[in-house]
């Protein structure tokens, strides 16, 4: 069993309407030393598999398909030892 943690992020070029209203809200409460916020998604997931490039095909297969918009958005995948 390996546990896949999945982090997605968007495109350094596609705009982040969530990230901006996060960076807003923190100068609002005093903490102008924020620069810029960008705001995405973790995900964790148990993978039953022979070995750990199979593990990973199969969750580069869960992002492409699934978890992740390719068009919009990237993802880096890692393992827990």
């Amino acid at each position: 069993m390996y546990k896949a943690k999945v982090n997605v992020t968007l495109r350094p070029s596609i705009l982040d309407p969530k990230g901006k209203a996060a960076h807003h809200a923190l100068q609002n409460l005093g903490l102008n030393e924020v620069q810029q916020v960008r705001i995405g998604k973790f995900i964790e997931l148990d993978v039953e598999a022979d070995s750990k490039e199979s593990a990973t095909e199969i969750v580069e297969a869960a992002c492409s398909k699934l978890l992740a918009n390719e068009v919009m958005e990237d993802f880096d995948i890692t393992f827990d030892d």
